[in-house]
């Protein structure tokens, strides 16, 4: 794609790139390059290391804005460098990411403008790894990579051949019209949910018997949680009706908490009022104890047989009472015949799409950072194979995107 062809995602956007030492650096001037004749404003930090392989001055005639390269540049103004600079960006760009700065940005350390910006961000971030094959393979790398992947970071992947090390294999920078592509589609997600008010359940809830004991299940939210980052990166309001679970409220996401299943109905049901789009990702107890002692009821004393109420289905309400053009979106979990049983509550449900996970066994979605879904609408599927629930996420919302363009 020639660079007066690419999308207009990139007009006027704002891209922080950094870049990182290694022989990988002299490429990274064409990427700059490129950037800004698809109309980006882009700003440059690089570190120690890559001041020894490319001047800053390259960056600054390619870029038309000053080089960042220390935490504490004297201005003529007070600003805190690595806030500013992450405020105004759209998306960071870490190019020839380094074993060493994989490390860095897995373990939170923040002893340069770069690492500092990246914690700093609340903007999705783009990783173009360069180094040796040997390093890039060593399990530390890899695990590196995978948490940065969970917490939402996206990768491209490097390619394969002759490396400055004289080793021929898998390290080297990716080509430059590859990582533009992902910066463009990264971009034209920031703003693909834009004006949306989105509602997300998640967690498990608690049913109480009495006040030392409860039915609930191995949900923590991950999922949900996930959907609702992914959602707020992409322009949208988000609100999510948790359950109980040890999470953070992902940044610039109102969280509402909830421990029953009546709790998590009745705040669904205050909240919905306006929503474009309804996602129930929690795993609600479908019964709760139909009596609950005031007391902690002694073991000798307790009764062997528990009687169960139902709980309210929440999601069918919402579909049933949903505001105007409110898309819902279900969740289910399933042991057996996992599609068949998704597409019955698809239409028993009256939802617009469901994405149905197996539960059960060594790779079961409860609790794990990874799961395997199959989004199901009417007349069609998409199974999404194993990967972080923050890749999952956006499969997810991809996939509503194009049914609601299509509706």
């Amino acid at each position: 794609m020639s660079d007066f062809d690419r999308p207009s995602n990139f007009a006027g956007r704002t891209i922080l790139v950094g870049i990182c030492g290694g022989i990988a650096a002299y490429k990274c001037a064409g990427v700059v390059s490129k950037l800004r004749q698809a109309g980006a404003d882009v700003h440059v930090i690089m570190t120690a290391a890559a001041q020894r392989f490319v001047t800053p001055l390259t960056f600054q005639a390619l870029s038309g804005n000053d080089v960042h390269t220390e935490m504490f540049d004297a201005g003529t103004a007070w600003q805190v460098a690595h806030i500013s600079l992450v405020r105004k960006s759209s998306v960071f760009l870490v190019l020839n990411a380094t074993a060493n700065t994989l490390a860095k940005l897995a373990h939170g350390i923040a002893d340069d403008l770069l690492s500092t910006c990246a914690l700093a961000t609340r903007n999705p971030v783009l990783v173009a790894a360069a180094m040796n094959t040997a390093m890039y393979e060593a399990e530390p790398t890899q695990r590196n990579i995978e948490t940065l992947q969970s917490r939402g970071y996206e990768f491209v992947s490097p390619g394969s051949g002759f490396l400055a090390c004289g080793e021929i294999g898998e390290g080297r920078l990716a080509e430059e019209d590859e990582i533009i592509d992902a910066v463009g589609v990264m971009l034209g997600r920031t703003a693909s949910m834009s004006g949306d008010i989105v509602v997300i359940t998640a967690g498990p809830t608690r049913e109480f018997a009495d006040p030392a004991r409860f039915l609930s299940n191995p949900s923590t939210g991950k999922m949900g949680y996930a959907i609702a980052s992914e959602a707020r990166a992409r322009g949208a309001r988000v609100t999510i009706i948790s359950g109980p679970t040890h999470l953070r409220a992902p940044a610039g996401v109102d969280v509402v908490r909830v421990t029953t299943a009546r709790e998590m109905h009745a705040a669904v049901l205050e909240h919905i009022g306006g929503a474009t789009l309804f996602v129930g990702a929690a795993a609600v107890a479908d019964f709760r104890p139909a009596v609950v002692a005031a007391g902690k009821v002694k073991k000798d004393a307790a009764e062997l047989a528990l009687e169960l109420a139902r709980n309210p289905d929440i999601i069918a309400d919402v579909a049933a009472h949903r505001p105007p053009g409110c898309f819902v979106v279900g969740f289910a979990a399933e042991t057996d015949d996992i599609e068949n049983a998704g597409r019955e509550k698809l239409a028993r449900k009256g939802l617009d799409c469901i994405v149905v996970n197996r539960i059960g066994g060594p790779t079961g979605g409860f609790a794990a950072d990874d799961n395997e879904v199959v989004i199901l609408w009417a007349g069609g599927r998409e199974a999404v194979g194993r990967a972080p629930k923050s890749t999952i996420a956006r499969a997810v919302l991809d996939r509503i995107s194009a049914l609601r363009d299509r509706a």
